[in-house]
C-alpha cells in the first residue's frame, strides 16, 4: 500500500487547509492571472488607462468606457504546454444615456484529465488499470460589476466602480469551495493624465471548503498515513493597486500610452521590490503605440524577483529577476483582435504562452445607420 504516496498528489491541496480560518498570501491566485490580451501584454499595468470591458476585471471604474453599444470580450489561454487551461469572457451594458456601465466577467483555469490512482493497487498487490478514473481541479471565478460616473467636465473625469465577486473551486468530486468578496475603483482623467486605485479584497474574500469522501478512500487514505481533511475556510487579505499614466502624441497619427502601477499588499513580507511587514510592494509597468488607434504594439514588465543567479549555487548571489511581456493588436470596424506573448515565469527561465482576446462592439443596426 506503501506505493499508492505516489499517486496522491491531488491530496496536496488538501494538506494546506485546517479547520480554523486562516490568511492565506497566494489564495484565489487564479484571480491575478490578468484578463484580456492587452493587459497580459503590458505587464498588467491596466488600472488607470483601462477604459473597455475588460475593465470588470482590472478596474471597475473603467467601465463607463464602454459607450453607446454593449461589448464582449473573450480570450483562451494555456499553461505548462497545455496542462492548465484559462478562459476568460465578459459582457458590458452602458445605459442610454452613457453614465452607468454594467457587466459580468466569467473566469475559469482548470487542470483537467488528472489521473485518481487511489484504488490503483487491489488488496491483493496487483495493480489494475481500470480502477483509474480521470477528473478536473478547477477555479471559477464570477464578477458582477456597476460603474458610474461621478463627474465630467472639459477637463477632469471621475468615475467610480465596484465588482461583486462569487468564487466556486472544486477537485473533482473530493472538495468544494464557495467563496464571495468585494472590490471598488475609481479612475481620475485630468487632461492627458490618468490615474487609478483599486481596491480588492476590501471585506476579506473568504473560500469555503468542504470534502467529501466515501468510507473505501478514507481507509486508503489512513492506511497511506495521509491526512484526512475536513471542512476549513481560506481567507484573502485585502490589497490596493495604484495606477499613473499619460498619452503622449508622437505625431498625428502616432500615440503613445505609458502607465505604471504598485500592487500593495498587507500579508507581510513577499519577495517583491519592497518587502517590509506588513506592507509589501510590487511594480508592473506598460507601454502602448498606437497607429490611428487602428494598429497597436505592446510592452511590459512586472513580477520583479529576487532569486540565485544562474548556476551560482556555491556562493548562493541572488540578482533581480523580472517577468516580460509583450504584444499587438488591430481594431477593424467594430471587431478588436489582441495578442500577447507572455512569460509564466521570468526572464532567466522563461515559460512563454501565446494569448489571443477579442473584442465585439456589438453595434445595432440603428447605430450603424447613424454612423
Amino acid at each position: 500500500m506503501k506505493n499508492q504516496k505516489a499517486y496522491l498528489s491531488l491530496l496536496i491541496t488538501f494538506s494546506t487547509l485546517t479547520v480554523y480560518p486562516q490568511f492565506r498570501k497566494y489564495s484565489n491566485e487564479f484571480l491575478n492571472i490578468g484578463a484580456g490580451a492587452r493587459g497580459l501584454s503590458m505587464g498588467s499595468a491596466q488600472i488607470a488607462s483601462v477604459h473597455d470591458g475588460s475593465a470588470g476585471y482590472w478596474n471597475p471604474a473603467g467601465l463607463v468606457g464602454v459607450k453607446n453599444n454593449p461589448e464582449l470580450n473573450l480570450m483562451h489561454a494555456e499553461y505548462f504546454a497545455g496542462i492548465g487551461k484559462y478562459d476568460y469572457a465578459s459582457a458590458a451594458f452602458p445605459t442610454t444615456n452613457n453614465k452607468r456601465t454594467f457587466a459580468i466577467t466569467g473566469l475559469r483555469f482548470a487542470v483537467d484529465d488528472i489521473m485518481n490512482t487511489l484504488f490503483l493497487v487491489e488488496p491483493d498487490g496487483s495493480i489494475n488499470y481500470n480502477n483509474i478514473q480521470a477528473f478536473s481541479s478547477a477555479d471559477y471565478g464570477f464578477i458582477f460589476s456597476l460603474a458610474q460616473k461621478l463627474k465630467e467636465s472639459k477637463n477632469k473625469n471621475i468615475n467610480f466602480g465596484i465588482n461583486a465577486k462569487v468564487i466556486h473551486r472544486s477537485v473533482g468530486k473530493f472538495a468544494k469551495a464557495w467563496g464571495f468578496g468585494l472590490d471598488a475603483g475609481l479612475q481620475i482623467f485630468q487632461g492627458k493624465w490618468k490615474f487609478g486605485i483599486v481596491g480588492r479584497d476590501l471585506t476579506t474574500t473568504f473560500n469555503a471548503w468542504s470534502f467529501s469522501f466515501t468510507d473505501k478512500e478514507k481507509e486508503i487514505l489512513y492506511l497511506t498515513n495521509n491526512e484526512i481533511p475536513v471542512k476549513s475556510t481560506e481567507l484573502t487579505a485585502p490589497r490596493l493597486i495604484l495606477g499613473m499614466a499619460r498619452d503622449f502624441r508622437l505625431s498625428k497619427k502616432v500615440g503613445l500610452l505609458a502607465e505604471a502601477n504598485i500592487d500593495l499588499t498587507f500579508d507581510g513580507k513577499r519577495n517583491t521590490i519592497i518587502s517590509a511587514d506588513p506592507v509589501s510592494a510590487d511594480p508592473k509597468l506598460g507601454l502602448e503605440f498606437n497607429i490611428n488607434n487602428i494598429f497597436f504594439i505592446r510592452a511590459g514588465i512586472n513580477n520583479f524577483q529576487k532569486a540565485l543567479a544562474d548556476g551560482d549555487t556555491l556562493n548562493q548571489k541572488k540578482v533581480w529577476i523580472y517577468q516580460p511581456s509583450a504584444g499587438a493588436g488591430f481594431k477593424i470596424s467594430n471587431v478588436t483582435i489582441d495578442y500577447a506573448f507572455t512569460n509564466l515565469a521570468n526572464q532567466s527561465n522563461p515559460l512563454f504562452t501565446h494569448v489571443f482576446s477579442l473584442k465585439l462592439d456589438m453595434v445595432s443596426d440603428k447605430n450603424k445607420k447613424k454612423k
